[in-house]
């Protein structure tokens, strides 16, 4: 039986919630875990470990990193980093509040809200720009493999980010500039050999890196009448790959940077590490790692 958290693999669900938590001032750390170990994670919910919570246990998780602070000519890329992450996913948005509530409330009074965002499938996985999201990913094998590398062990890493989009800029823009942007056509989902070197696709095709760069996403879109965007979502058996990734980005590898940050910016960062379940099939976290 494989042993990695069952959602992560699972086909995405209509909507969801992207939770993220920090420890309070005088916060138990073994307690966050133990009450985590508590969970039950067969039920659309994924969750994650960062950094902060890690070293407050005075452990390690091998890989396991802060997300970084990285500023170059085409933006920054803020750092959020939370203690706990948790992704709730179903298709009714009520019962997902609900057991999101349960769950955060589970963990007790060590932890604070930092971040709660409704999300959603649009278009039958587009942005909300109108382009296809992730046309590149894994799938099948393959998706394990770059989720929980080459052995599958169970346990992976995901890098999160919140963007908000300037829509209003964004569609304001002629059909060619909009796909010249991505590098796509809007209607066909077609790359363009032509598209300039800045366009989103050149910039973080994951084969164009040595090593390559591959990710397992699983994004969704956000927002309201006032702000939207897309809340980004990475698997992969190292950070190394989105970090190299977000570094040509931000045109810290040769000074060109990414045209979706002409129009979208990066608000929130964080790297959280998601634990396998126990091997005896139960939906419990395996946190023996965590002592």
């Amino acid at each position: 039986m494989p042993n990695w958290q069952p959602a992560i693999l699972a086909p995405p669900t209509a909507a969801g919630r992207f939770i993220t938590l920090g420890l309070t001032r005088d916060a138990q750390p073994r307690d966050v875990v133990a009450r985590l170990g508590k969970l039950a994670v067969g039920d659309g919910i994924i969750v994650g470990v960062g950094a902060p919570l890690v070293r407050a246990l005075g452990t390690h998780v091998a890989g396991l990193r802060a997300f970084p602070d990285l500023r170059g000519p085409g933006g920054a890329f803020p750092s959020t980093q939370g203690a706990v992450w948790m992704f709730v996913g179903g298709a009714d948005p009520g019962e997902i509040l609900h057991r999101a509530r349960r769950a955060v409330a589970c963990l007790g009074d060590s932890v604070r809200l930092d971040e709660d965002l409704p999300s959603f499938v649009y278009g039958g996985g587009r942005d909300l720009t109108g382009f296809e999201d992730g046309t590149e990913n894994p799938k099948g094998a393959r998706a394990i493999e770059v989720a929980f590398g080459a052995g599958g062990a169970g346990g992976t890493f995901v890098a999160t980010q919140r963007w908000i989009h300037d829509i209003g800029g964004f569609e304001r823009l002629s059909q060619a500039a909009r796909n010249d942007v991505i590098g796509r056509d809007l209607d066909s989902n077609e790359e363009l050999a032509r598209a300039p070197l800045s366009a989103h696709v050149k910039r973080a095709a994951q084969e164009s890196y040595d090593p390559q760069a591959f990710l397992l996403r699983r994004s969704m879109p956000w927002g309201d009448v006032r702000e939207l965007g897309l809340y980004f979502v990475a698997y992969a058996a190292s950070l190394d790959p989105f970090e190299r990734i977000l570094r040509r980005m931000a045109g810290l590898e040769d000074g060109v940077a990414d045209a979706l940050l002409s129009f979208s910016r990066a608000v929130t960062g964080g790297y959280f590490w998601c634990p396998p379940v126990m091997d005896s099939g139960a939906d419990r976290l395996d946190l023996r790692v965590l002592g």
